[in-house]
Order: structure tokens, then sequence, then C-alpha cells
């Protein structure tokens, strides 16, 4: 049988898969998302649609390559008030990002997708709320310094599997879907076309 292929370099989704000891391969999409992101908010699409044509295009990339494999497409979108929050490019960028959200509700909003022959095979979307905590900004201080640049691949500055955690008050949400990939339907979908046991 052909690879499953994650079309991403994630460092996170790539852990979830290894987890759950899920057979897969990581090949990088190298599709431009500031590209695609433009386009989208031109046209005003929804994050949920935003995140499933990110997904999407990043998957049948992928699948251009390698037509006889299954390619799982993930993206995440961060939304706050109406606002896309994109991966901070420095620990700046993410204190800017933290200050925004601090004390406020936003939802990660996750799409899966797998491609065969650039066709379109599945798709599921999730959606998490969190509200972040007023913190100080002596508390945000000392969370930049202690996690550094490790969080610049996450939009909003922070990871919920680490010291991310004390930055909430509360989450509503699977915990998979906050790290980025809805596990537990994909593992369903893995299970009906044999690429896991039954």
């Amino acid at each position: 049988m052909p690879p499953f292929i994650l079309a991403s370099e994630s460092a996170s989704r790539k852990a979830l898969l290894e987890a759950a000891a899920v057979p897969f391969m990581a090949v990088a999409s190298d599709v431009d998302e500031s590209l695609i992101k433009t386009a989208e908010k031109t046209k005003k699409s929804s994050s949920s649609e935003l995140a499933l044509i990110l997904a999407l295009a990043k998957a049948r990339a992928v699948s251009k390559r390698y037509p006889y494999s299954y390619v799982l497409g993930a993206d995440q979108i961060l939304e706050c008030d109406g606002f896309f929050f994109d991966k901070p490019q420095t620990l700046n960028d993410a204190r800017t990002q933290l200050i925004a959200l601090r004390g406020r509700d936003h939802q990660l909003i996750n799409s899966l997708v797998v491609v065969k022959d650039n066709q379109l095979q599945w798709q599921h979307t999730a959606i998490a709320r969190l509200t972040m905590r007023n913190f100080s900004e002596s508390f945000l201080d000392t969370y930049l310094a202690a996690v550094g640049d490790a969080i610049l691949g996450s939009p909003g500055g922070y990871h919920l599997e680490g010291m991310g955690s004390q930055l909430f008050e509360t989450i509503d949400g699977d915990y998979f879907t906050i790290l980025g990939l809805p596990l537990l339907p994909l593992l369903a979908y893995l299970r009906q076309i044999h690429i896991l046991a039954d």
C-alpha cells in the first residue's frame, strides 16, 4: 500500500500522529499560505472556509507528487472578534498577539482533508473556544523568556501542552483540536480506509 502522507512538517502534528501509532511520512507542501489568505480575505471568506481552503491546497500540492497515496492536509486558524491571527514571526509579534488576546475569547478553527489523486476523499472541521485570563505584564515577560522561539510556529503565540496552559481561564473544545489535529475523527476515517486496523 502507498504511504499515508501528512502534507506538513508541523512538529506538533507529526508528534500526534506518531503518538497514535499512525504509519505516515511527512512531506512539506510548499504552499504559499499568505497568497491564499490575502485572496480569501478579499472575498471575505469565513475562518472555517479559509481553514478548509488552506488544508485542501496543502493536500493537493503534495497529492500531485504522490497520486496513489492518501494525503492529509491540515490548517488551523485563530480568530478573535473577526480578526485572523497568523503565526508570530518574532517574540515581539508573539507579545503583541498575547496582549491582544489577554482577557478575551477566541476560537481555533481546524480543518482536515484527505486527498487521493488530487480528489477530496474526506474532510472534517472542528472548533475550540478558549478564554485567555487577564495575566500580568510580569507573567507575560516570564512566559516569553521561558518558552522562547518555540511558540513562533503557533498562531497566538502559545502551546497549550506546555507553559501556555497557564495563559487560560477556560477552554471549550477537544484537546487535539487545540493542538492542531482533531485526531479522533481522523483515526476513525483511517480505520475506514484500512490504514489502521478496525
